[in-house]
């Protein structure tokens, strides 16, 4: 098919097809029998041509300039034309170029459905643009791209305005849907005419954004809003030139308002809820030559009807507070707080201060209203900072983690109260919940929160981030102690509201430096099923990092301990990683796991007693993981023990009758004695001795059986000449003060191997030239010397039993 193009001289129309940028030459144009790539038709000229393929719109794009000269001559105020018809259809761009003086402006008016700017760069629905270039001078200024489908109706320029119309090969438009209204000296870059007929909400730009304003410029925007409705401005992006002289600023004048203008600084709150149209301007200022800066603004405009509870206030009284925030945000903040396309909940200090985020601060007291059709769209965060750097003034001391009354009593939900705990390095911080208790939220059992709160609990340190777990009331766990700095977090689930009702437990205080990482004390209910896991579960406890738990054993209970898997499942690089139990009892044994061993299997504790799960440093992506559980029963009197008892109670009293009868024989024989005083002889009467009633110094189930005679008369042998000094071998376990440490093994770099006691029958593997890492908890062996630990001293094995302590030992050579 061939296309004619007829220009008329008093046109001023140009028209130029060429390719599309990075289109392949293989589509040309041909014009009678010469082959082009572009054509070129000026005022005056008729052309006929064709194209040498079927979809030329692939492969060219074309240009149609009109120039309108409205300075010399008369300008052509009405409609203007999509001229001239019969083009081929392609993408085709107008450019209307029309010069104007700057003491006489012009006025372009559109036609509905009106435009709706753009950021540069972005694409509208129907791929239909429009993009306004003010001519001052020899200086083009970008007002902005505007798509079709918004509130913009007109727009006055200063001076000349070159308007373009973008349209795709495709589009069926046949109007520029614009004219030319008007004249007029605005004595200012640009006034933009914005038309919300109703319920909306609309963004637009400063002129060159995002580049900058030009300097000391003066650009106005016209809001035509109707007498029912209100409207609220939020900036959203902006920033700021340097300025030499005079400030840039805000101006609104608002009908009805006793300081018109009012005036505030791009930094401010700016004006909302206001009641009918209105005016906002854009001042800049005369710029720093060598560092000018840029000036630009993005800014959202919402209507809405005015509320029904409008003139409802809450109080919120937080004059007590100290080093608190409340801030009240749309459901979603911060990650969906960008522009929206509906109206919105606006939360508001006072009738005109509102915004979509409003902030409080502690020490002082607010009235608040709102302006939002349904509250329940609506949360607050808060945070509270709480820090100790001297234990001597916060020791005592007990904080109440509870969230304050000023923020249950509002009608908005609460989304999450989080208290920021800072100390030094030397203190320490203890949670605990007297009345309530605590439950570790666990997904891998049936112990999950069902609750309407859970609190969220995280160590942190410079060098790591310990997530101690998720915790809701009504559990097991009377308290937590922490190193570090520590941060709590309530969350609400649902439609959970915390309110005077709903009971809260949470105390929090400092305390001395602590062993462990973590440790947890744990008193269950005689009836449940506890479970408990390791802390940073879903990425494993860190390296070389200690977690104990002291479980609470009631005196007429037995609890059975037991592990959900067979095997720690890691692999140490550096170190070992282990698993320590300990009965809190004389003479307990304690159970110890390596690695590389297999767990416990389940046991009988009768006492409290301590689980430690300490860390080696994992190689490859292996991550230490473990959870445990704790069940209750009520003791059973074994019968072999009663059997037991009565046979050893039988023998006792033969025993005791035969000797009656010796002696009574003896008696009829034997010469009066004589009786010789003694002073070394314990003259007390030895009283009533209860259960482990003797300490580790006198209980003699420390004295070897068989002791070599040297130690026996040692004594006699140093008053004659001193020679002979007993051997003594001390039996050295856990040596912590029983109930007030947990069983944790100490630096890796100071731990021996030694032999360890299992209530298992698994035996341990044998020693090895190259296993020799060591726990804290294990036994020195039997023969092996502090100094030189001999190994032919350990080949003997462990054939003895523990000798008396230090004042036993002392009393045996003296």
């Amino acid at each position: 098919a061939s296309f004619t193009i007829s220009l008329h001289k008093v046109d001023n129309i140009t028209v130029v097809i060429k390719l599309r940028p990075g289109a392949s030459p293989s589509c040309r144009i041909r014009i009678k029998n010469v082959i082009r790539s572009d054509l070129k038709i000026k005022s005056g000229e008729n052309v006929t041509f064709a194209f040498t393929c079927s979809s030329p719109e692939r492969y060219f794009i074309m240009e149609i300039q009109k120039n309108i000269d409205c300075v010399s001559g008369p300008c052509p105020f009405g409609d203007v034309h999509l001229y001239p018809p019969g083009l081929p259809r392609l993408n085709r761009t107008y450019i209307w170029d029309v010069k104007a003086s700057t003491k006489a402006g012009l006025e372009l008016k559109f036609s509905t459905p009106w435009l709706r700017q753009i950021e540069p760069g972005g694409t509208c629905p129907d791929s239909i643009s429009y993009n306004i270039n003010s001519c001052i001078d020899k200086a083009t200024v970008n007002i902005g791209t505007f798509c079709r489908n918004g509130s913009v109706s007109r727009v006055k320029l200063l001076g000349g305005v070159i308007m373009s119309l973008h349209l795709p090969w495709h589009s069926l438009l046949t109007t520029s849907g614009f004219n030319i209204a008007n004249r007029a000296s605005i004595k200012r870059l640009c006034i933009i005419e914005s038309t919300l007929k109703g319920e909306s909400s609309i963004t637009l730009m400063s002129p060159n954004y995002p580049l900058g304003f030009p300097e000391d410029e003066l650009m106005t925007w016209q809001f035509v809003i109707p007498s029912n409705m209100r409207a609220s401005v939020f900036f959203h992006n902006y920033s700021l030139s340097n300025c030499e002289r005079k400030e840039e600023r805000v101006e609104y004048y608002i009908p009805g308002s006793p300081s018109n203008p009012e005036v505030f600084k791009l930094s401010d709150s700016q004006p909302a809820n206001i009641a009918g149209s209105f005016n906002m301007s854009l001042q800049g200022c005369d710029q720093d030559a060598q560092n000018p800066g840029v000036l630009r603004l993005l800014f959202q405009v919402v209507v809405q009807p005015p509320q029904v509870d409008e003139n409802v206030t809450h109080l919120v009284d937080l004059s007590k507070e100290k080093n608190m925030t409340v801030t009240i945000h749309l459901e979603g903040w911060p990650s969906q707080i960008a522009l929206m396309s509906e109206p919105i909940c606006l939360i508001c200090k006072d009738p005109r201060t509102c915004d979509r985020v409003l902030t409080l601060a502690s020490g002082a007291v607010y009235r608040i209203s709102f302006l939002c059709k349904d509250l329940s769209r609506l949360r607050i965060t808060a945070e509270k900072g709480i820090g100790c750097m001297d234990i001597r003034w916060c020791q005592r001391k007990i904080y109440s983690l509870s969230v304050p009354r000023a923020i249950t009593r509002l009608p908005i939900q609460l989304h999450k109260f989080i208290w920021k705990i800072l100390a030094t390095d030397l203190i320490n911080v203890e949670i605990t919940s007297p009345s309530l208790k605590l439950q570790q939220h666990l997904e891998t059992s049936e112990q999950r929160c069902n609750t309407s709160y859970s609190y969220g609990i995280v160590s942190a340190t410079p060098e790591t981030e310990l997530n101690v777990g998720v915790f809701c009331p009504g559990g097991s766990i009377e308290k937590i102690q922490m190193r570090n700095n520590i941060t709590i977090s309530l969350k609400t689930f649902g439609k959970g509201l915390i309110n005077e009702s709903t009971p809260q437990d949470l105390k929090m205080s400092f305390v001395p430096h602590i062993k462990d990482e973590c440790t947890f004390t744990v008193s269950p209910n005689p009836k449940a099923k506890v479970y408990l896991q390791t802390p940073n579960w879903s990425h494993g406890l860190p390296p070389y990092v200690s977690i104990s738990w002291f479980i609470v054993v009631p005196s007429k209970q037995t609890a059975r301990l037991g592990f959900s898997n067979d095997r720690m499942g890691i692999a140490c690089e550096t170190g070992r990683a282990y698993v320590n139990i300990k009965e809190e009892t004389l003479g307990a044994e304690e159970t110890v796991r390596r690695e590389d061993e297999l767990l416990p299997q389940p046991r009988n504790m009768h006492h409290n007693f301590w689980v430690n799960i300490s860390n080696c440093k994992p190689v490859d992506k292996t991550q230490l993981a473990l959870q445990f559980w704790v069940t209750f029963a009520d003791k059973q009197i074994d019968l072999g023990i009663i059997l037991a008892v009565v046979a050893g109670a039988g023998v006792l009293m033969a025993i005791g009758l035969t000797v009656c009868c010796v002696k009574k024989k003896k008696k009829k024989t034997q010469n009066p004695m004589v009786g010789v005083y003694n002073a070394n002889v314990n003259t007390q009467m030895p009283g009533k001795k209860g259960l482990f009633g003797k300490g580790r110094q006198n209980n003699e189930s420390h004295v070897y059986a068989v002791i070599d005679d040297a130690v026996v008369y040692g004594h006699l042998l140093k008053e004659s000449n001193g020679s002979v000094a007993p051997e003594v071998d001390v039996y050295r376990p856990f040596d912590g003060p029983i109930g007030s440490l947990p069983p944790s093994p100490p630096p890796f770099s100071f731990r021996k191997d030694i032999k360890r006691s299992s209530n298992t029958e698994e035996e341990p593997p044998p020693l090895t030239d190259t296993d020799q890492d060591t726990y804290t908890f294990a036994h020195q062996k039997s023969g092996q010397s502090k100094d030189n630990g001999d190994a032919n001293e350990k080949d003997k094995g462990d054939t003895s039993v523990p000798l008396l302590e230090n004042k036993e030992q002392d009393g045996l050579v003296e």
